[in-house]
């Protein structure tokens, strides 16, 4: 198999800050919730959403910390091997990933900020 011209890696390119550009338009709930707590530096640190990394989509990434932050739906039980295929390449790329489940985000907001600090180390 070929590799993948520029043109081809360009437009991959064009269609994720597209599709992570829709994203951030329509947030899920959990997406939502986490996001105005998170937004504004309010952990003391630059946090940006639906950020594209290489092929991914971040949910939420600390580019100080190199940390990324996913929210996972129910659908993520279903993508139990493809997520864990992600998160490797995200590591292999020096990224740190947090997976909160959204159902904890919607029902213990603070839990899953304590969570986010205690990645962020504090």
């Amino acid at each position: 198999m070929l590799a993948p011209d520029r043109h081809q890696l360009r437009r991959r390119r064009q269609l994720l800050d597209a599709r992570a550009a829709a994203m951030r338009a329509a947030p899920t709930a959990s997406e939502a919730a986490l996001w105005r707590a998170l937004r504004a530096r309010q952990l003391g640190v630059e946090v940006r959403r639906q950020v594209v990394i290489a092929d991914f989509i971040a949910d939420f990434v600390v580019p100080a910390t190199w940390l990324v932050i996913e929210v996972d739906g129910p659908w993520h039980a279903m993508r139990a091997a493809a997520d864990a295929r992600r998160d490797r390449e995200l590591g292999r790329r020096g990224w740190r990933v947090l997976r909160l489940p959204a159902e904890l985000v919607e029902r213990d907001l603070g839990e899953a900020i304590a969570l986010v600090r205690a990645a962020l180390g504090g």
